[in-house]
């Protein structure tokens, strides 16, 4: 194993974050929004390519969006070791889901180069495209597609709110979807895989824990329900005849929360993110709710009952009600441990640093649980401030980003001098 002080700068990390943060559509309110697949996220993708560029790396963009800079080794022949996330958003995020993984992957590509590090494995720092499910309802779209999870075929049949496929999204940033397959990996070209990330979560704060390593990543099954009732006049239609889709989308709300909050359910969570209600009219009673299901777990088999057990006592409301049910399910993914020896290599490093990690499940989904399907990945987090995530108010500290840098340098050259 190659030895060197590699400290993460923070001002540099600062720029960063800073330059990505600006990249938002305009009069789109408080925060960062830039979802996938739109020129924006391109453009995101395109800084990140100039500034690798720059540092004398190789880099492409893949027929899914990925971009991947290169760093060769002193053994060409030997597999990668990669690291990298997400440049997209879901709509009025923060400034740090996402884009703490790429910067720190940035930063500690020029520290090898600045510092001439010497490794033997090549090393690949990834932007991976689509990996919020904000906008078609699968998440980790780019990531899926090169672990084999996601193909062409798939693509025309997820929609966003406007009706746009994934195919034609893809299309419209010049993107062919019909050839995503050329973007699969192949497992012999990768040693190991790791993701730097926010929390997300409260955890590590709560412990007063600077940094983590992650050893469980929750899975989540996603789905659509569409109520149909009667539109009618408020004030003309007594209660007793009315076939109210909003009354009855409450009751599937509450539903959903109840069944989270069984002690059966223990690990699950069930959120109703998005609501969408016809005609929307103050004096009209809603002939249609549109719930939008997303169920985690980290116990594959519990998840799905779950979400299967939404779907029946959901039903039975409807007919109660007299309200027709259509289910459309939108995405499914297990949960996924992570190989003990990466996990275990990655709290090594952080020991090394003189920081004892704290060993933790991932509650969100990320790219590493699609790349485990293809290589050994690990996880690095850093306190997300009051656990928040997903809205304006997300934060972490500088200093607790440059240490995750630090530690995930550290671990690329530790793994790089420890793997076969």
């Amino acid at each position: 194993m190659i030895t060197v002080d590699l400290a993460a700068d923070q001002a540099r990390l600062r720029e960063l974050i800073d330059t990505f943060a600006a990249l938002s559509e305009p009069d789109s309110g408080p925060g960062v929004t830039r979802l996938a697949y739109t020129p924006l996220e391109r453009r995101a993708h395109t800084v990140f390519a100039d500034r690798m560029s720059a540092l004398g790396l190789t880099v492409h963009t893949d027929a899914a969006g990925n971009t991947i800079a290169e760093l060769p080794g002193d053994d060409p022949a030997l597999p990668a070791i990669g690291t990298g996330s997400h440049l997209d958003s879901v709509p009025n995020a923060g400034s740090y889901d996402g884009i703490v993984g790429v910067c720190g992957a940035m930063e500690a590509a020029r520290l090898l180069v600045e510092h001439r590090v010497r490794h033997r494995h090549p090393v690949r720092f990834v932007v991976f495209a689509a990996e919020e499910g904000a906008r078609f309802g699968q998440a980790c779209t780019g990531s899926r597609i090169v672990a084999g999870l996601t193909g062409a075929d798939d693509l025309p049949g997820k929609h966003d709110a406007n009706g746009v496929s994934l195919a034609e999204a893809m299309a419209s940033v010049a993107l062919d979807p019909a050839a995503v397959h050329s973007a699969r990996w192949a497992p012999a070209d990768w040693a190991a895989f790791v993701e730097l990330h926010i929390e997300q979560g409260g955890v590590l704060e709560a412990a007063g824990a600077r940094i983590g390593v992650v050893d469980l990543i929750s899975g989540s099954t996603r789905f659509r329900l569409e109520l149909t009732g009667r539109a009618s006049h408020s004030g003309g239609t007594p209660m007793h005849l009315r076939a109210d889709a909003v009354t009855a989308a409450a009751e599937v709300v509450l539903l959903i929360e109840a069944l989270a909050n069984d002690e059966h359910n223990e690990g699950t969570r069930a959120t109703v993110g998005k609501i969408e209600v016809a005609p929307g009219s103050m004096t009209t009673i809603a002939g249609a709710a549109t719930l939008w299901v997303d169920v985690r777990g980290t116990d594959t088999d519990r998840q799905r009952r779950t979400a299967r057990e939404i779907v029946a006592k959901a039903e039975e409301i409807c007919a109660r009600r007299g309200i027709g049910l259509r289910t459309e399910h939108l995405a499914d993914t297990p949960p996924v441990r992570l190989p003990a020896e990466v996990r275990d290599g990655l709290a090594a490093a952080c020991r090394a640093l003189g920081q004892e990690p704290r060993v933790l499940p991932s509650g969100a989904s990320h790219d590493a649980q699609q790349i485990n399907h293809v290589t050994p990945t690990g996880m690095i987090f850093v306190p997300s401030r009051d656990g928040i995530s997903h809205d304006p108010a997300e934060w972490t500290g500088i200093a607790d980003i440059a240490l995750g840098t630090t530690a995930l340098t550290a671990s690329l050259l530790r793994l790089d001098g420890r793997l076969p």
